[in-house]
């Protein structure tokens, strides 16, 4: 399976109706605290419009959802694949990311075969509390010799000025969130990113 290296998240479906078009071509929809019917309506308003932007959709979590909305990605960080049911995430067609951090994490991921595995944080950031320090870029080249064949993504405190780097340690995809959604110009910046990125494709 072959990953955009433009990976985007984002926290609502009005970010993707905003940015999707201008041509994102993988998108997360990664939501926290809502009911599940405001989730259901975020990801059928989502699902729209990748689907007319040809971009694929990843839905953060909430992989009950996922399967009843048919979506095609689903992406769990480690507590919530604890208790997700691995076998009704596969009979449902979807594909599988999975976060993590440290070794274990890895082996816990791997595990689970998914469709890719993210590595993170990379830099320093400041989207979320976290109890691991950056991991660097080294930890990516080992990463990738791990992980292999699977695709490998990057994330955490990433722009395009640190894009090259996380490339050459063999990552296959940069997530980018706050980059681009605390940027005066979010338009202009995922335009950056897309440019950027676009030899990759």
């Amino acid at each position: 399976m072959k990953l955009d290296p433009f990976y985007l998240i984002v926290d609502s479906a009005r970010w993707i109706e905003r940015l999707v078009p201008l041509g994102v071509k993988l998108v997360q929809l990664r939501i926290k605290e809502r009911s599940d019917e405001e989730l259901r309506g975020d990801i059928r308003r989502a699902k729209a419009v990748c689907a007319a932007h040809r971009c694929q959709l990843v839905v953060n979590d909430y992989w009950r959802l996922a399967i009843e909305e048919a979506c095609d990605f689903v992406h769990l960080g480690q507590e919530d694949l604890v208790g997700a049911d691995l076998g009704a995430i596969r009979a449902a067609g979807l594909k599988l990311g999975v976060s993590t951090h440290d070794d274990k994490e890895l082996e816990t991921a791997l595990a689970a075969a998914p469709d890719y595995v993210a590595l993170g944080p990379i830099y320093p950031t400041i989207l979320k509390q976290m109890k691991w320090a950056p991991q660097g870029l080294a930890r990516l080249s080992t990463w990738r010799e791990r992980v292999s064949p699977l695709p490998l993504v990057a994330i955490g405190g990433l722009n395009p000025e640190r894009i090259d780097g996380v490339f050459a340690q063999g990552a296959d995809s940069a997530a980018v969130v706050t980059d681009i959604t605390l940027n005066a110009d979010p338009e202009a910046r995922t335009q950056e990113w897309i440019r950027m990125t676009a030899a990759r494709r």
